[in-house]
């Protein structure tokens, strides 16, 4: 994942509604929900939650189908995960870094004592 596809999906996610939804979705996985069902969830009208559904549509976040007369929408699982290891790519790098340092230097002063 690139910079400006994690700046999108973090602008989508960036609003209580929004993340609050995202969040039901993925609790129901891969089968996905209906819109009247994730409207009477968060209990905002049905307009409200298209606009929030096409935001996070847009950023990738949740993807849909039509099962019917329902449209199904689907927490898209494998996007939040590249996001989550976008933004811990490089976590704990210079701690690991200072640690090998203070190791090193453990290792010298042992040699130092043992000399």
């Amino acid at each position: 994942m690139d910079t400006n596809t994690a700046l999108l999906a973090l602008s989508a996610l960036s609003q209580e509604t929004r993340l609050q939804l995202l969040r039901i979705l993925a609790k129901y996985g891969e089968n996905g929900c209906a819109a009247g069902i994730l409207s009477a969830e968060l209990n905002v009208p049905h307009n409200t939650l298209s606009f929030h559904l096409s935001h996070l549509s847009q950023a990738g976040l949740v993807s849909s189908k039509r099962n019917g007369r329902s449209i199904i929408y689907i927490a898209e699982i494998s996007r939040i995960k590249k996001l989550t290891k976008f933004l811990l790519e490089d976590c704990c790098l210079l701690e690991k870094k200072d640690k090998k340092k203070k190791d090193k230097k453990k290792k010298k002063s042992f040699k130092d004592v043992a000399q």
